[in-house]
């Protein structure tokens, strides 16, 4: 009895131990999932940054204001651009295809991503008169660490989370997330404190990705007084910019430009 019994916690440990190392080696495509490049009709630039050709769409070129536009885990630029285009049409807005997504070259990593949503921030900076920024999901994380290292004018956040390492640590309660997502924790709640913009944030209220407590601890780490959170209800984490009440409050948020 006692042998088997032996066995058996030899085998859970080994199982255990190798689902962790699988989850360690294959954290990225739990998180990045790169969309094809697809032909369009708009204006791209072709960014150079750490030897990497990263992909911009440039969306009504020539007003003194502009949106830096950061999308989700899975969203494609492309597919994008239309909605926006129409919907802040005083605002030279950039939409940056993710490393290995659309036609931007190499490899997604959170220090990567942000290198490179610094590096266009600097590039598009002395042609405008003021730089706000949107993050949807996974471009939330991104969205916050321009804000928290660069004068930004607003700031809006789209179906956004606390950290990966919170959501990944639920899913998996058996595993120190902590350590297990080693590169790629995208942690806007400890950075809350130096982000000095206007923040806006929106919730799908049938959001079943990311779950509301995720989101309530970001906002319970903003100040009150800089801050403001709508909920469309009936909408989930994939539809939510479907629904013409999305726009209309990030609309009446950003401003006419």
């Amino acid at each position: 009895m006692k042998k088997t019994l032996r066995q058996l916690s030899i085998v859970i440990l080994l199982f255990y131990v190798g689902m962790g190392a699988y989850l360690y080696l294959n954290q990225r495509n739990f998180i990045y999932f790169p969309q094809p490049y697809t032909s369009d009709h708009y204006t791209n630039i072709q960014m150079k940054n750490d030897h990497e050709s990263i992909n911009v769409i440039v969306l009504n070129k020539g007003h003194k204001n502009a949106i830096l536009y950061f999308g989700g885990n899975a969203e494609s630029m492309v597919n994008s651009a239309e909605y926006i285009k129409g919907q802040f049409p005083t605002f030279t807005c950039y939409l940056m295809d993710y490393r290995g997504y659309g036609n931007s070259t190499g490899e997604a990593s959170e220090e990567a991503l942000y290198s490179d949503a610094l590096k266009l921030y600097d590039t598009i900076k002395s042609k405008h008169n003021s730089i706000s920024i949107g993050g949807r999901s996974l471009g939330s994380g991104i969205a916050t660490y321009v804000a928290a290292n660069r004068k930004v004018s607003k700031l809006a956040l789209i179906t956004p989370f606390n950290s990966i390492v919170a959501v990944a640590q639920d899913k998996y309660p058996i595993y120190p997330a902590s350590l297990l997502l080693h590169a790629n924790r995208y942690d806007s709640y400890s950075r809350v404190k130096e982000i000095k913009a206007e923040t806006f944030i929106v919730i799908a209220g049938d959001d079943r990705l990311i779950l509301k407590k995720y989101t309530q601890k970001l906002i319970d780490a903003f100040n009150g007084k800089r801050l403001k959170v709508a909920t469309i209800k009936g909408r989930g984490h994939k539809d939510i910019s479907s629904d013409d009440r999305y726009y209309k409050i990030m609309q009446d948020f950003i401003g006419e430009g």
